[in-house]
């Protein structure tokens, strides 16, 4: 049976191998300054790289960096402390995690790796497009704060357009039973269809 290893990834030349898996999944750069300022998970199958994601704890966030001005200016949220406040960005998981076992045992890493970190607002950004990434997010009761074209400075690159939104650290736990409802759900359609294939590409921010 396949074991998934969580390791904290910290040096340069790993950080970069992260970069590029990230990029090999979404077509989007994020900066090595940027991953070198979070906590980079990797997660490995005999020391094979075959997901990972990065929590990022303290401003400036890049979700937030998107948002028109227009739009923090008329949402309360942007009102509260960002010391408070938490992104996962760079989340991909690869090919090789076919198994609906192995994706919720990454999902439930995650979510403790996000309530352990102690912030009161996670903040969720991801591609409009990307039915499977809204559906992941909407079993957190997210909170949109903008749906549109990103704010871009010249050079950068993101989405077309783009949805961010926010939770909280409680509501991720309170919709525990929710995940592993769609866990068992996957486990369902794996049988009823062992040849199809089950939703193992995923990338919630840029």
């Amino acid at each position: 049976m396949e074991k998934l290893v969580f390791k904290v990834i910290d040096k340069e030349e790993d950080l970069k191998m992260f970069l590029g898996k990230f990029f090999n999944y979404t077509n989007v750069n994020l900066p090595l300054n940027y991953a070198q300022g979070a906590k980079v998970i990797g997660v490995y199958i005999e020391e094979v790289m075959v997901a990972g994601y990065m929590l990022v704890t303290t401003p400036n966030f890049r979700s937030l960096l998107f948002v028109p001005d227009k739009q923090k200016k008329s949402k309360s949220f942007f009102r509260n402390d960002p010391y408070e406040m938490m992104e996962v960005n760079g989340l991909w998981i690869g090919s090789q995690i076919k198994e609906p076992r192995l994706q919720y045992r990454i999902w439930m890493q995650i979510i403790k790796d996000i309530f352990l970190s102690k912030k009161k607002y996670l903040l969720l950004m991801g591609n409009s497009k990307n039915r499977n990434v809204e559906y992941l997010h909407s079993l957190t009761n997210p909170e949109i704060l903008y749906m549109g074209s990103p704010a871009l400075l010249p050079g950068d690159e993101s989405f077309n357009t783009i949805r961010v939104a926010y939770t909280t650290r409680w509501k991720l736990v309170s919709n525990l039973p929710k995940y592993w409802l769609e866990y068992r759900s996957r486990e369902r359609r794996k049988v009823q269809s062992p040849k199809s294939k089950t939703l193992t590409h995923t990338s919630t921010m840029a």
